[in-house]
């Protein structure tokens, strides 16, 4: 991280980001924050383009937001890349999007490492094509011992489907004789999940304007703060970022306590 505010606002030039910087708690950034990228197909719908240039142009974003999260240490990114209900949509945008998985991750795994990113996927491989999860795994292996930033890309990822997931292993833990029913509490649950060992986001930003979360991370956001911008996901930058951690920051986290 760029503890020292004169790095801070070396990556943060901008005038409009330096007005923010001052109003920046070093001490307070999220430890996890959550996106839910948004608004892909509609910046494309606006240019005359086809949806997968807008998933194209996306990437950008995504670039420069993990660059952003390593300036103020946060320490986790988990990206919504795939849900497992956008297998519904048009067959070539799929194959557009699973291709574009595999350019981007052959193209990125090098300066990843470098940056010290760690990869995970969460999400399920059932369905997704080999070779876009071969490519998958091999940034996971490339990356796996690297601490600045552990970035979770949700592929093929649904949170009711993970709920599932989660009460199946249960279930068969239970008949097997490994624990017993009463044994089944919060803590059960979450170690079954796909984010186990991830930490719970304290900030999920939507970008898009869509009020709504999408079956991202149910069981995961119970108290996590809700960010949402009419930004567009290709045009997501460091200021925007910047913008919903202040925001983050300005809230009286509870946790249902009062």
């Amino acid at each position: 991280m760029s503890t020292d505010p004169s790095k801070l606002a070396e990556f943060f030039r901008a005038k409009r980001d330096r007005e923010l910087l001052g109003q920046l708690a070093i001490e307070a950034v999220p430890g996890h924050v959550a996106i839910i990228m948004d608004g892909n197909g509609r910046w494309a719908s606006k240019r005359g383009l086809p949806r997968i240039a807008g998933h194209n142009a996306g990437v950008k974003a995504i670039r420069e937001t993990i660059a952003a999260a390593i300036e103020l240490d946060v320490r986790v990114l988990t990206l919504y890349s795939f849900s497992s209900e956008n297998w519904n949509r048009p067959a070539d945008e799929v194959t557009g999007l699973m291709r574009l998985f595999v350019e981007v991750l052959e193209r990125e795994t090098d300066t990843l490492d470098k940056l010290g990113v760690k990869v995970v996927i969460i999400g399920s491989p059932e369905g997704v094509p080999e070779a876009t999860m071969a490519a998958f795994r091999r940034c996971e292996e490339r990356t796996a011992s690297n601490t600045t930033l552990t970035l979770a890309i949700a592929l093929n990822y649904g949170g009711r489907a993970e709920i599932a997931h989660a009460a199946r292993a249960l279930a068969r833990d239970v008949a097997a004789g490994r624990m017993s029913a009463d044994d089944v509490d919060e803590a059960a649950i979450t170690s079954r999940l796909f984010t186990t060992g991830i930490p719970d986001p304290d900030l999920v930003i939507r970008t898009s304007g869509e009020m709504r979360i999408s079956n991202f991370l149910l069981w995961q956001i119970a108290y996590s703060e809700l960010w949402i911008t009419s930004v567009l996901w290709p045009d997501f930058s460091r200021h925007d970022l910047l913008r919903a951690v202040i925001e983050y920051q300005r809230r009286d986290r509870r946790y249902g306590g009062r």
